[in-house]
């Protein structure tokens, strides 16, 4: 029996946030060896860094989708 199930759009969303939060985490790993390095480039470091704060907003963003709005 061949089950045909579409993700909903919140279902989307919420697998696009796991895979960011992990490639954010990657990235957390990736600029700690380098900073352990004492050949470090700085300049591939910065750019590890921005890689960074924009995964972080790109989350931000989502988790702020993701939360229902609440009129107090």
């Amino acid at each position: 029996m061949n089950v045909h199930h579409e993700m909903s759009h919140e279902e989307i969303i919420r697998a696009k946030l796991v895979a960011l939060r992990c490639e954010h985490r990657d990235l957390d790993e990736a600029i700690a060896a380098l900073a352990s390095k004492q050949l470090t480039s700085s300049l591939a470091l910065q750019r590890l860094k921005k890689q960074k704060l924009v995964l972080k907003d790109k989350i931000a963003r989502i988790e702020d989708e993701l939360t229902p709005d609440i009129i107090a």
